[in-house]
């Protein structure tokens, strides 16, 4: 039951994503600590994608977990520090 929730918020979540972007700027080109935080996105998807192929087998297992992890704390950390550096520049 709880990989079919995971399976279904990663989904919701880029639906959910352009209702609640409320940041001042359009683009990530104003705030540099998100820029750092998208590539590490990137590397986490190429990752997250080279995990699935490998077999379900004691180090992999942990490493899906631990991406999956990550994954969910990017859509929560990335907002935060958008309000944090747009409350910095006002």
């Amino acid at each position: 039951l709880g990989g079919v929730i995971a399976l279904i918020m990663s989904i919701a979540i880029l639906f959910i994503l352009p209702i609640i972007h409320v940041n001042n700027s359009q683009g990530l080109q104003f705030y540099p600590l998100n820029q750092i935080l998208f590539w590490y996105m990137v590397i986490i998807i190429i990752l997250y994608t080279w995990i699935g192929a490998r077999p379900v087998e004691d180090p992999y297992i942990l490493t899906g977990q631990i991406l999956t992890i990550l994954y969910f704390m990017y859509y929560l950390i990335n907002p935060l520090i958008i309000k944090m550096w747009d409350n910095l520049l006002n």
